[in-house]
């Protein structure tokens, strides 16, 4: 006889019960999304439904209210802000073990220095106390811990929670990988960044906040270099009580399947291309029809987070993610923070520039970064006004760069790219120092071959695959 849901709900429910390494509250989020998911409650969007979002609901930035001149209230603003980044990726895919948020990204700062001195810029030019808070998970717990001590003299108060810890799914009979012997970390996934909400109120972090007066929080990737507190999107929502705001930005070729804003049956929502039925697919990948996506900055009010969070309201779509573990077929159920907008009141976007999603996740986004292409000022990292193409140059890098510790190897120096457009290296390649690259670059060794690059060579629009072609 086949088993059905709830059969296999209460089965969970007593494994679960076993699990000493995780909190009441953790064991009844995991069972109450394993519910949710065997219920079929999928999130079907009816396509005829879908409308594009108005200046409305998506605010161009450039109609959002002016600033205050006084820097008072610009502190009164400040004051009711928190920062936090979601700190619980590995650099994994670039080759490196720890935290991906100390990675070196320019200048021998790392992604987490660059983020806490932008901040303490904003507490000592208003004289205000905004916090940095990190949701790290349990892969980046201890290191972080270790590192966030150098930052003990700043000027800016940092906090730390984990985001919950739940088991890995059994495909074959939906038990706990953890129960079945299964005791390393292998055994456990971080439910994606949706579950910021419920581990900000179960950590305590939550009630610390808005006993301090703390109204807004803004929650960004720590590997996104562009998301900066703008207090321009900070002051709108104060003074038009939105309680949750979304910045979205221009869809390029690049980002055809980031998530987008829709207007569904009255309210705003994020549109996922795994809710798309599969004869849309194409549309919702063209920038025609679907013109913004999500950057993933996020403000969201405290108070309502609180509401939200207590009233077990905030069902956002599941994600299924399957992997497998020593040969075994495990599933994770996971959330996104984006997918929380269509839950709060007054939610709105926020149409703002490029400039704001400078996202850092492979080598070739590094190698963006570390070039003349940017400039480095108080933190933030800028672009080079002398650029005149407004796209960044798309690069692609072969195996041999993947990792952060082989891509510096060989590069002497990161070479000038202003007025590269496409980059396109294969093969054992080694730079020179002060190198240039300009228009269309193409350098794929042969098999086998190593190619050097000289010292203070210029390559504009060539195609590069032995010596002789230098």
């Amino acid at each position: 006889m086949a088993t059905t849901a709830s059969d296999k709900i209460s089965t969970l429910k007593s494994a679960v019960a076993g699990l000493n390494q995780i909190s009441e509250n953790e064991k009844n989020g995991f069972i109450n999304l394993v519910s949710r998911y065997l219920s079929g409650e999928a999130q079907h969007v009816e396509w005829s439904k879908i409308q594009t979002p108005t200046d409305e609901v998506v605010v161009p930035y450039d109609s959002l209210a002016p600033l205050p001149d006084d820097s008072s209230e610009v502190k009164n603003l400040l004051d009711k802000l928190v920062v936090l980044k979601l700190n619980g990726g590995l650099g994994t895919t670039m080759g490196c073990t720890g935290p991906k948020s100390v990675i070196e990204v320019r200048d021998g700062l790392t992604f987490l220095d660059l983020i806490v001195i932008q901040i303490e810029n904003l507490n000592n030019k208003y004289g205000s106390n905004v916090p940095l808070l990190l949701m790290n998970s349990f892969n980046t717990h201890d290191d972080t811990q270790k590192i966030v001590e150098k930052y003990t003299n700043s000027n800016v108060e940092i906090h730390t929670f984990n985001q919950s810890q739940y088991p890995r799914l059994v495909v074959d009979d939906f038990l706990p990988l953890p129960s079945k012997g299964q005791t390393g970390k292998d055994g456990w996934y971080p439910p994606g960044h949706g579950d910021v909400f419920p581990s900000l109120l179960n950590s305590g972090k939550l009630d610390a906040l808005l006993s301090k007066g703390k109204e807004y929080v803004f929650v960004a990737n720590s590997d996104n270099l562009g998301a900066i507190v703008d207090l321009k999107i900070l002051n709108h929502l104060i003074q038009n009580k939105n309680e949750y705001c979304m910045e979205v930005t221009p869809k390029t070729l690049a980002d055809v399947k980031g998530g987008t804003l829709i207007s569904y049956e009255g309210r705003v929502q994020l549109l996922e291309i795994a809710q798309v039925p599969d004869e849309h697919v194409n549309e919702f990948k063209s920038i025609e029809k679907f013109k913004i996506f999500n950057t993933n900055n996020l403000w969201v009010n405290l108070k309502a987070v609180k509401r939200l969070v207590e009233t077990d309201a905030l069902k956002m779509e599941i994600i299924p993610n399957p992997k497998e573990v020593d040969g075994v077929k495990v599933l994770q159920l996971e959330t996104a923070a984006g997918a929380a907008i269509r839950f709060f009141d007054k939610a709105i976007g926020s149409n703002v520039p490029r400039s704001r999603f400078l996202p850092v996740k492979a080598t070739s986004d590094l190698l963006l970064v570390q070039s003349d292409l940017y400039t480095l000022q108080d933190g933030f990292v800028a672009r080079n006004s002398a650029r005149a193409n407004p796209e960044n140059p798309s690069i692609e890098l072969g195996p041999e760069f993947k990792k952060v510790s082989n891509f510096l190897s060989r590069f002497k120096s990161i070479p000038s790219i202003i007025e590269l457009d496409n980059l396109k290296v294969a093969g054992d390649i080694w730079f020179g120092a002060g190198v240039t690259l300009k228009g269309k670059v193409s350098i794929v060794a042969k098999p086998g071959a190593k190619l050097e690059i000289p010292d203070g060579a210029v390559i504009a629009n060539k195609e590069i695959n032995g010596p002789e072609d230098l």
